[in-house]
């Protein structure tokens, strides 16, 4: 089954993590980028729970600046905390800050894989109900 099934997201349970901490092998090129380019794993994660209000490059950018002043851990806890609460997730028996400070990359690679496999149409709805449409591409236009 696929991660983005809707038959999966719909067996979700509230209140449960997807995959655990240290399952960031699990997802071997999601894990080795988190390891190279933690900035961009991290911005994908808060765009998406702050539901696009900043765009993904400066969440990046904003996480690079923090990490070089040895405090990246600390914004990185808040966006756990923020994706924590949104899905009743459990905390660890220590804090967001602490497990960003200790494993960030497991710690990023396991909230982009619980995003990823809750969907993102599925987050989209659940943080505007109004609807947002996706971008439409003009046929004809490729890469």
């Amino acid at each position: 089954m696929h991660p983005k099934d809707p038959k999966l997201v719909n067996q979700l349970p509230e209140g449960q993590w997807s995959t655990g901490l240290y399952d960031c092998c699990n997802d071997p090129s999601n894990c080795l980028f988190t390891c190279f380019c933690p900035c961009v794993t991290f911005a994908r994660i808060a765009e998406v729970i702050d539901g696009g209000n900043l765009s993904c490059n400066i969440q990046g950018l904003v996480y690079y600046a923090m990490c070089h002043i040895a405090s990246g851990w600390l914004y990185g806890g808040i966006y756990r905390s923020k994706l924590r609460r949104h899905y009743s997730l459990p905390e660890a028996s220590c804090s967001d800050s602490l497990i960003h400070c200790c494993c960030r990359a497991c710690a990023l690679t396991q909230e982009y894989t619980e995003l990823k496999i809750r969907g993102w149409k599925a987050n989209v709805e659940k943080w505007n109900p109004e609807g947002l449409e996706p971008p439409i591409v003009a046929p004809g236009m490729a890469r």
